[in-house]
């Protein structure tokens, strides 16, 4: 038997291990040019019933349980179904916030950091421009197959959730913005595009809970669309 003791394995580059991409999303910096249009997203009341397939209402976050999707096989031979789903939760705090005419945001459960958006394009000093209480205008949205996500308002004041159905053949025109009065939580499933949670204030933190894994699949809207995703911030319910 050879002696591979000593025997160094080759080192794959980052490009490699990001299937080829030596480039990922840059949150801190987002690559928004001149001339985009907006899409506008409908605003619904979160229920129930309206959030059927996208996710559901969560009135106690202590009885909310997450799924977890199980590894997927790589071959015909299926994986252990005593096993894949192990990965488990984690848990922390979501905030977002407004500064100037950008809208941030941090995730203390995965310890991210974001640019989630504008309050205008940044090319165009519009006359009304949006913000808290008026609109955001998002440049990304993503989603996780590993897991669902629970956010749930500290405050207990509105927000909304942008959410698209899964699928990779995602356009802006299939988002839809779920508004909720502050009352309850909105857990969305596995696979369910989004990009966080978004108080119609100036302020938000929400108690977050999603897959300990964090994968992400993303689609930027400027670059594969040449538009930015407008979300409404209403403080009243809509009607």
């Amino acid at each position: 038997m050879p002696d591979v003791t000593n025997t160094q394995l080759p080192i794959e580059s980052d490009a490699t291990w990001r299937g080829g991409r030596a480039d990922v999303p840059r949150y801190d910096d987002p690559p928004v040019g001149a001339g985009l249009r907006l899409v506008e997203t409908p605003i619904i009341e979160a229920t129930d019933d309206t959030l059927r397939g996208y996710g559901r209402l969560v009135r106690d976050p202590a009885e909310c349980r997450l799924q977890i999707v199980r590894w997927p096989a790589a071959g015909r031979r299926p994986v252990d179904p005593d096993c894949g789903d192990e990965g488990g939760t984690t848990e922390g705090t979501f905030v977002s916030w407004w500064e100037g005419d950008r809208l941030f945001g941090s995730n203390g459960a995965v310890g991210g950091e974001y640019v989630l958006g504008f309050s205008r394009r940044p090319d165009v000093d519009e006359a009304t421009r949006g913000g808290p209480g008026r609109r955001a205008l998002l440049w990304h949205a993503n989603y996780h197959p590993d897991g669902g996500q629970l956010f749930f308002p500290k405050a207990r004041k509105p927000f909304v959730v942008p959410v698209a159905l899964p699928g990779d053949d995602i356009r802006p025109e299939h988002f839809v913005t779920f508004w909720s009065d502050g009352s309850h939580g909105i857990y969305i499933h596995p696979g369910i595009w989004h990009e966080g949670v978004f108080p119609c204030t100036p302020r938000g933190e929400f108690f977050d809970r999603q897959g300990a894994v964090h994968a992400r699949v993303s689609v930027e809207f400027p670059r594969e669309f040449g538009c930015l995703l407008s979300v409404p911030l209403p403080e009243d319910r809509p009607r």
